[in-house]
């Protein structure tokens, strides 16, 4: 049995290698007939076995434990002249011959590739953790560069002229050699850490850290060094304008540039209703922010690196999009470069005892240059002994960034083949080793109590019902209930940095014909409720400022959406956009003959999303600070999801909450204290301890019971003062819109503002 299900599984892979190697030989067989040239279906040939053979290699490499790109890497070795080429030598320059016009093809795609593998390992950077730990992760990244970039330059100085491709330029040559030993592949790391699960492990997220750090000088560095290498020589005036570009560059991007590409994305995927318009805006931005940092004199990659920070930053870049982008360039463009890297790999070079020699003492230098840099800056933060090992085994995988500066280094001519290849196989050898040496240092160590707290808190965060919404669209008709449903979007904007669309559902009600002036007037309306959400989006913002962490984001994104045309159709189309839960603020919310208005219904109906219908009822206090909050409980799931909902709104604003307990009446009455509470109470208590603790708010718990749920409610909220009730719906089966007897009856009767929450 068990080898019966082996050859199920292998059989899979043993079709797709036997067609690769059909297409090989084939292409083979009719390039020995045709005259020299190049040729659109060979190009389409060696786009496909590329594909095929770096994706199944890179599953084999997953499988082992290894990541996928040192299989797309030893793939393109097997076609190269090291495997491919000693076996059947006809059929590999058959399959990728030599001749330039044929090789430019495939060599543009690999460019290509370069940017947008720099792209998305931008997007992939997290700025906030690495803020978060500048400190330690800065020590520990600083001595790991410092130490192999040392010694990887002195191996250049020291190396026969012999081995180095013009020996006038050895300067730039050996920075090439010390800036391939020194930078960390952050992409690696990460996916080991994570598959480890120790990205959120205190010494897990400083290997991260201290490898975004590792990362993001090592692209400056070789920025600087490709502006170097172009002219063969240090000279004094290039490498001034190489360094001051790159900090104005840097500068402005993070400044300026970062709004401008919030507002690119945001106004391209609101105005274009074509397929996929946000992954054309990006690849816009990356293509210009390239050709910027190619026209200062430093490479494309570090242009395409920022755009990608700028670009992952972004409040509107929807899960979707990004899965996109992370689809096309995984599926695409990895093998692509990965493999012709390998292709370009000669390992016969290795057969010369000097440049064996050269590639073992690369690969030492590298692993101990790492590690011991790493190790020191550990220790010198004050991190303990198993905890330095940790860090030093985690910063020594090179990986892609290596294969990335080899190439850039071949093609401006500091490096020949002899180097290349040495320095391809320490990057291969270096990955390889550092996944089985990081689990091993990794499981030695010890949790914390405080990571414990940690953990337990952010686990909270990975199944919250509010962290599944990425932007937020407020529907409103400049009502009072429009007030109120302004100020809650402004808390969440503040709270859980999301972005908000003001949408006027009275825009084209009251602009009959080509009215200029009503438009203008609906559009003035829209703006100032806009400029009331960002203004309550400010005061959250300022009241947080203590307990903000470093590398947070302080911009409140608030635009205008103009309706312009059903308003079922733009609800419906504003989902498709990436609003995922609507704040309904207008009057009236029910209708003449009771029940909801049709209009409210309307909009529930139209819009695939969360709804939170806010209905303003009595004077609210101006003072956010004043707002008494009552949320009504029951253990139940939806109800949970109302009290974390109510936690933020407390948390922007400063209110007071309080959560009844509302029990079944066929329960024996007794005083409504905490500690008299049944076993199921006491869990439903203990569960919102843990959401108040994760927003750091305060509740007061309190348990009651009734006939009438919905009359003891209003009946508690009176007594207390309470001015807004928050209550988690869910909606009833049938034609006519309805949240059960509770909800429908407080809306109905509530003489105090309420928000319903659908869950």
């Amino acid at each position: 049995m068990a080898t019966k299900m082996m050859s199920a599984r292998a059989f899979p892979w043993a079709l797709s290698l036997a067609s690769c190697t059909f297409i090989t030989c084939d292409v083979a067989f009719a390039a020995g007939g045709k005259s020299a040239g190049p040729s659109e279906a060979l190009f389409l040939v060696q786009i496909i076995v590329l594909v095929v053979v770096g994706r199944l290699l890179g599953e084999a490499m997953v499988r082992l434990g290894q990541p996928s790109i040192m299989g797309q890497i030893i793939g393109g070795i097997i076609l190269g002249p090291s495997v491919f080429g000693l076996l059947a030598p006809a059929a590999q320059s058959a399959l990728f011959p030599q001749l330039d016009t044929q090789k430019s093809m495939a060599d543009a795609v690999a460019q290509l590739g370069i940017l947008f593998l720099l792209l998305l390992a931008g997007m992939e950077t997290d700025l906030a953790l690495a803020l978060r730990l500048r400190r330690a992760a800065a020590g520990v990244s600083l001595t790991g560069i410092a130490v192999p970039f040392a010694l990887g330059f002195g191996l250049g100085e020291l190396i026969p002229s012999s081995l180095l491709p013009n020996p006038d330029t050895r300067l730039v040559t050996s920075l090439f050699l010390g800036t391939a030993l020194s930078i960390s592949s952050v992409k690696i790391v990460a996916s080991v850490v994570r598959e480890m699960d120790f990205m959120r492990r205190n010494i897990g997220q400083l290997i991260v850290a201290s490898a975004i750090i590792d990362d993001t000088l090592g692209w400056v560095i070789i920025a600087v060094t490709f502006g170097l290498a172009k002219n063969g020589a240090v000279d004094l005036a290039t490498l001034a304008q190489s360094v001051i570009g790159t900090v104005l560059f840097m500068t402005f991007s993070f400044t300026i540039g970062r709004r401008i590409v919030f507002e690119i994305i945001r106004w391209t995927n609101d105005k274009f209703k074509s397929d996929l318009p946000v992954l054309s805006a990006i690849i816009a931005i990356m293509g210009g922010m390239a050709i910027v940092t190619d026209a200062i004199g430093v490479h494309t990659v570090l242009g395409a690196f920022v755009a990608g920070i700028l670009v992952g930053q972004s409040p509107i870049l929807t899960r979707q999009i990004e899965g996109q982008l992370r689809a096309l360039t995984t599926a695409l463009f990895m093998p692509v470069f990965f493999g012709l890297t390998g292709l370009q790999t000669d390992l016969s070079v290795l057969g010369d005892p000097s440049t064996l020699l050269l590639a073992v003492g690369l690969i030492l230098i590298a692993s101990l240059g790492k590690f011991g840099g790493a190790f020191a800056g550990a220790r010198l933060s004050g991190f303990s002994n198993p905890e330095a090992i940790a860090l030093g085994c985690g910063m020594n995988a090179r990986g892609s960034t290596e294969v990335i500066v080899a190439s850039i280094g071949l093609s401006v001519g500091v490096l020949d083949e002899r180097l290349f290849s040495v320095i391809v196989a320490m990057a291969v050898v270096t990955t390889m080793a550092m996944p089985p040496t990081l689990r091993w240092a990794l499981a030695r160590l010890p949790m914390r109590e405080e990571e414990k707290d940690r953990l337990e808190l952010e686990a909270f965060e990975e199944k919250s019902f509010l962290s599944r919404f990425e932007r937020i669209l407020l529907a409103i008709d400049h009502s009072a209930s429009s007030e109120l449903a302004a100020r809650i979007s402004g808390h969440f904007a503040a709270v859980r940095k999301m972005p908000v669309t003001v949408l006027d559902v009275l825009a084209e009600d009251e602009s009959e014909g080509p009215d200029a002036s009503a438009e203008k007037s609906a559009d003035s309306r829209a703006h100032e409720i806009s400029e009331r959400v960002q203004s309550s989006a400010e005061k959250a913002a300022e009241a947080q400022a203590e307990t903000k962490e470093p590398g947070e984001d302080d911009i409140i994104h608030v635009s205008v959406k103009k309706r312009d045309g059903d308003l079922r159709e733009v609800l419906s189309e504003s989902a498709e956009k990436g609003h995922d839960i609507m704040f309904v603020g207008i009057e009236p919310t029910t209708g003449e003959r009771g029940g909801y208005s049709p209009r409210l219904a309307a909009m529930i109906s139209a819009f695939k999303g969360t709804s939170a219908i806010v209905a303003a009822r009595g004077r609210l206090p101006d003072d956010d600070q004043q707002l008494r909050i009552l949320v009504p409980v029951s253990g139940t799931e939806r109800s949970m999801k109302a009290a974390e909902f109510a936690f933020v709104v407390g948390k922007a604003s400063g209110a007071d909450i309080t959560a009844v307990y509302f029990r079944d009446p066929s329960l024996a009455a007794s005083p409504s204290r905490v500690s008299d509470t049944s076993n199921a109470h006491r869990a439903a208590f203990h569960q919102l301890d843990q959401i108040a603790s994760f927003y750091d708010v305060e509740v007061e718990k309190v348990a009651s019971q009734g006939s009438s749920p919905e009359l003891a409610i209003l009946k508690h909220a009176r007594n207390g003062r309470f001015n807004l009730i928050v209550l988690g719906v869910s909606k009833r089966a049938g034609d006519n819109l309805s949240y059960g007897a509770v909800a429908d009856t407080l809306l109905e009767t509530a003489d105090r503002s309420v928000v319903f929450i659908e869950t």
